[in-house]
């Protein structure tokens, strides 16, 4: 198979890759770009636990062709963070005791984010409504959604100071 040749934007950098055409954006993040934060789950899309930010969307990387990455705005599970400096939400995942074995958590705080991006104060109904796709098999999701509630009140705290 002819390999194709895409160029992208992941996490902020300007990134290029070859991928064959039947390999998922899963595949390539791991794979080929060896950005392992991104966790495959059940690989046919109902689990979350490869969720990535696409051009603003969440979207499932098992579903999303590599090829399809061509143009695209990338958000993994890297790009969160500030260097080694965790992002609010991943600080309230650790201190809530949010994740337990951690395949799904980097789906859940991908798509949390991208939540809380778009509602700065989310009800607990539009956090469990918004995370529906996540599945958890660990931790239950009282902790998780308390996560995102601790970080959308920080975040109000620090824009109202």
């Amino acid at each position: 198979m002819q390999s194709i040749h895409v160029r992208s934007t992941i996490n902020g950098q300007p990134a290029e890759f070859l991928c064959e055409p039947r390999q998922s954006l899963l595949e390539v993040l791991r794979d080929v770009l060896r950005l392992t934060g991104t966790k495959e789950g059940c690989n046919d899309g109902n689990c979350g636990a490869c969720t990535v930010e696409m051009d603003g969307r969440i979207v499932p990387a098992c579903l999303v062709l590599g090829a399809e990455a061509e143009g695209a705005e990338i958000l993994t599970v890297e790009g969160i963070a500030k260097g080694s400096a965790l992002h609010d939400l991943q600080s309230a995942f650790l201190t809530g005791a949010a994740l337990q074995c951690g395949i799904c958590t980097p789906g859940f705080i991908v798509a949390s984010k991208a939540l809380l991006d778009q509602n700065p104060n989310p009800s607990e109904d539009e956090i469990r409504l918004w995370l529906a796709n996540n599945l958890c098999r660990c931790t239950g999701y009282d902790k998780i959604v308390r996560s995102v509630q601790a970080t959308a009140s920080l975040c109000r705290e620090e824009s109202s100071t």
